[in-house]
């Protein structure tokens, strides 16, 4: 059973950075594709970015491109989320989640996902 912890999450200004991390536990997390969603007040939850069991594809929605950065660390069983030039409309509660995933079509899908975390909330001001 894998389980998942995600932290780094604050209350920041418009422009600042932030990192995410997102730790497992349980599990073979290497074997999993894992991604980010958020999910606004009042909003549906929607994907952020996603990165393959070996790190070597990533992709990432078009309101995040060029500013998020997603990796991992399958040694330390971490995943990050490395978010730059920061808006209020990337304010949201953050969540991480895993799954085996095989298709590309499915990377943006929740229901693809098996494993989610609590999330944590990241607050951009303007």
């Amino acid at each position: 059973q894998v389980q998942l912890a995600e932290s780094g999450g604050g209350l920041v200004q418009a422009g600042d950075s932030l990192r995410l991390s997102c730790a497992r536990s349980g599990g073979t997390f290497s074997m999993y594709t894992v991604a980010w969603f958020r999910q606004a007040l009042g909003k549906e939850r929607e994907f952020v970015a996603v990165i393959r069991w070996n790190g070597g594809i990533t992709y990432y929605a078009d309101s995040v491109k060029g500013r998020f950065s997603i990796s991992r660390d399958n040694a330390k069983n971490t995943m990050y989320l490395q978010m730059n030039s920061l808006k209020p409309e990337d304010s949201a509660v953050y969540y991480c989640a895993a799954g085996v995933i095989l298709s590309g079509r499915d990377y943006s899908r929740l229901s693809a996902y098996d494993y989610w975390g609590q999330g944590t909330q990241v607050t951009v001001s303007s």
